[in-house]
């Protein structure tokens, strides 16, 4: 797990320099990104009783992976090594013994600590890990894909506006979650992969791709 943890914490630093060469030092509001996706999730997941709703699980779950990221930015306040980070949080979610809440029960704790604190609890996203039905093995997979995801982005114009984020009618989260399925989370070219198979659906680069 440390070795998963720590491969997450150095793609998340990187990907957080390429928007912000120190990142770390501007002491965004990391916090603040974590609880509107957690509003973000509860609306995917349903909470008006006077109407019919039906989980979104699927969303529910990407939006899980959100946090995650920036729940880890918001650890980098502590000026630890990567190596220290990881560590603990392994320790802590090793002794974690769930309280078996629900997704909203789980997603308000969560926003309800970093509202409190403005920082994240790695103990309290487990909760939410497993009331949504997602392991570790699946969240380092997710992360790995939303974080590809991510710099793809960046790479075909996220911050210019020239980027295209519905692909054949359809966002590219949905896509990569296709790709995902078909990918081996344990390639050690895994990431490549994940950027490649991206870059072949994308409009106006998959003919060239395939060629």
């Amino acid at each position: 797990m440390e070795q998963a943890l720590r491969t997450m914490l150095a793609m998340q630093d990187r990907m957080n320099t390429r928007i912000h060469p120190h990142w770390i030092s501007q002491e965004f509001a990391w916090y603040r990104a974590l609880w509107i996706e957690c509003a973000e999730l509860v609306e995917h997941y349903g909470y008006k009783w006077w109407k019919k709703q039906s989980p979104d699980l699927e969303q529910v779950q990407l939006e899980v992976i959100d946090i995650w990221h920036f729940g880890l930015s918001a650890l980098f306040a502590s000026g630890d090594s990567i190596d220290t980070m990881a560590a603990s949080i392994a320790a802590e979610v090793g002794d974690f013994q769930p309280q078996g809440l629900g997704v909203r029960e789980a997603t308000e704790a969560l926003a309800l600590h970093s509202l409190q604190t403005r920082s994240f609890s790695p103990s309290r996203f487990w909760e939410l890990l497993l009331a949504a039905g997602l392991d570790f093995e699946r969240l380092y997979s997710a992360y790995v894909g939303k974080n590809v995801l991510n710099f793809f982005r960046q790479d075909h114009g996220y911050q210019d506006g020239s980027y295209q984020k519905l692909w054949q009618g359809r966002e590219d989260n949905e896509h990569l979650v296709e790709v995902l399925a078909t990918l081996d989370s344990n390639a050690p070219d895994y990431a490549d992969c994940v950027y490649a198979a991206l870059q072949a659906r994308y409009p106006g680069t998959a003919v060239t791709a395939s060629a």
